[in-house]
């Protein structure tokens, strides 16, 4: 199970700017984990969405208990794959 849920969602205007945005839920844990895992979720997008994200989309990150201690090789692996199926 992935350590995150990405939601995509197509502007329709003629900006191909890929914007980002990052949710993490107090279920997740208090405040200090949910910031590390906004953290690590923004890096994550710094280096995934360039290459793999839709331009002229905006891409939404939702944070999972399972995202918490999960490697970050593992998260972006996942990334890429997800937006690879929202590209199809």
């Amino acid at each position: 199970m992935p350590g995150f849920v990405l939601l995509v969602r197509a502007r329709g205007d003629a900006d191909p700017a890929k914007r980002i945005g990052i949710t993490v839920s107090k279920k997740v844990g208090n405040a200090v984990i949910r910031n590390r895992m906004k953290r690590r979720f923004r890096m994550l997008a710094r280096d995934v969405l360039p290459e793999h994200g839709v331009a002229g989309a905006d891409h939404v990150l939702i944070g999972r208990h399972s995202g918490i201690e999960r490697p970050y090789a593992d998260l972006v692996r996942e990334l890429a794959k997800a937006c690879a199926k929202v590209r199809r």
